[in-house]
């Protein structure tokens, strides 16, 4: 039978136990690991010159060349160890050839930072014999364990996410592991390797076994800033909806100025899209594809990208006016049907809404709807999240999957910002912008309070705390 892997990788950071793990890998028969391959600074091992006749030079020159030599000359099922900041130009290629195992090593990140404090103190960073081990109190940097923590969370993120989409797994392995000969056997399997270990290398011994309070100077402080990192993510805003994306044929490209709108659906668009015609022309230029729009950038240097946001609570009242009301897109009709059948949203029954419909209704209605809207946002229906109310930070993150605006705009602040925008390519000429832009300002005037800004508030707190929005008036 075929072998499932033709090579690996093991992900891992410095002072993860990395040395400990490739020295019990090259153990096996039919396992050899070259090191840290890719180190920027050297080529498998601090004062190695060569990986199976492959130069750091050549490595320079060509990177897969060596991925290749390791993957078809070791003895073996050949591999390496990858850190974070390893070249990243061999990454992608690693993480989407499924004939590549995946093996990642996780330690404590505080344990493998203090670890890294003293390696560097110590200028100890292997050790093979307790009497030469040297050992040094260090003091804990908040910002700097932070940016270490953020790079280590960061990467491990990336390596998950392309495992998951391209349909493949990996063999975890945690520092706590590498003392049980049975972790490593399975290892050795997953590896598609038949030797076994009876036990461990112990050639490595482990530096600094102390506890950390032993090892930090500062470590009531150390406790105090632990504390405050918010390590399950407990302040984060639940986000599920889907990925959306750049929607680049609704970009919106002036007729001469060097400015391009990229609209989100719910705020200012037609308003902003006449205004790019009073300042060049009607030949405003839509229904541009991807590939069009990298064109139109590269003939107009020194261009600006740009989009707007409107107030969350008058975001949804206005997609809630718009299509399930009807007064403007009468193309809703399934989902205003759902909306009074499944949700019970107390909607009118004419379409748009005879003068029957008053202020109270209205209010009734709209509650209703940002209710649904919670909802649909979180993910707990199965109408679509639409992009007429999607949350404004969804829409901009599917911007940046093909190019991010260069300015965001809030419609409070839209006709002195539009006015700077147009003077930053060079017209000091603009036309004014007229704000009266949202035709159902009125109609929310009448029924805006404290509750509707509360409901809209839960349901687009990832608007509000992204882009600061206070209360609507």
């Amino acid at each position: 039978m075929m072998a499932k892997f033709d090579y690996f990788v093991v992900f891992a950071e410095m002072r993860t136990g990395s040395n400990f793990l490739e020295t019990n890998l090259n153990a096996f028969d039919g396992i050899q690991c070259h090191g840290e391959a890719f180190n920027p600074h050297f080529i498998g091992y601090p004062n190695a010159h060569a990986i199976l006749g492959v130069t750091q030079g050549q490595r320079e020159i060509d990177p897969m060349h060596l991925v290749k030599t390791i993957r078809d000359k070791s003895d073996g099922i050949g591999g390496f160890r990858y850190f974070h900041d390893h070249d990243p130009r061999i990454l992608d290629n690693l993480l989407a050839d499924k004939r590549c195992a995946k093996i990642i090593l996780t330690r404590n990140p505080i344990e493998s930072y203090i670890s890294w404090k003293i390696a560097q103190a110590t200028g100890q960073w292997k050790l093979t014999n307790v009497k030469n081990a040297k050992s040094e109190v260090v003091s804990f940097d908040e910002g700097e364990f932070e940016n270490h923590l953020a790079a280590l969370q960061e990467f491990q993120v990336q390596l998950l996410n392309s495992l998951q989409k391209s349909g493949q797994t990996a063999f975890y392995v945690a520092y706590e592991d590498l003392q049980d000969v049975d972790v490593m056997n399975g290892l050795a399997a997953f590896l598609g390797a038949d030797a076994r270990l009876d036990g461990l290398d112990k050639t490595l011994k482990k530096q600094n076994p102390a506890p950390i309070s032993d090892k930090v100077d500062n470590f009531p402080q150390m406790e105090s800033a632990l504390a405050r990192l918010d390590r399950f993510n407990l302040t984060r805003t639940p986000n599920f909806e889907p990925r959306r994306g750049a929607m680049a044929p609704q970009f919106a490209a002036a007729a001469n100025s060097p400015l391009l709108y990229m609209p989100v659906r719910g705020g200012p668009e037609a308003a902003v899209v006449a205004w790019l015609k009073s300042l060049d022309g009607d030949n405003v230029r839509t229904g541009m594809n991807q590939k069009d729009i990298r064109q139109w950038k590269r003939k107009h240097v020194g261009h600006r990208t740009f989009t707007v946001l409107r107030h969350p609570v008058a975001r949804a009242h206005s997609a809630f006016c718009e299509h399930i009301l009807g007064y403007g897109d009468t193309t809703f009709g399934e989902i205003r049907k759902t909306l009074k059948q499944m949700f019970n949203v107390p909607l009118p029954k004419e379409t748009p809404p005879t003068e029957n419909y008053d202020a109270t209704a209205h209010r009734a209605a709209f509650i209703g709807f940002l209710e649904f809207l919670k909802a649909n946002i979180a993910g707990q229906t199965s109408i679509r999240v639409d992009p007429a109310w999607a949350t404004q930070t969804a829409v901009v993150q599917g911007f940046a999957n093909f190019c991010s605006p260069d300015m965001v705009i809030r419609e409070d602040r839209i006709k002195t910002d539009l006015a700077y925008l147009a003077f930053s390519v060079g017209r000091d000429d603009a036309p004014d912008f007229d704000t009266n832009c949202d035709p159902y300002r009125g109609k929310l005037q009448s029924i805006y309070d404290a509750e509707i800004e509360k409901l809209a508030a839960d349901v687009y707190q990832r608007d509000y705390m992204t882009f600061g929005f206070g209360s609507w008036k």
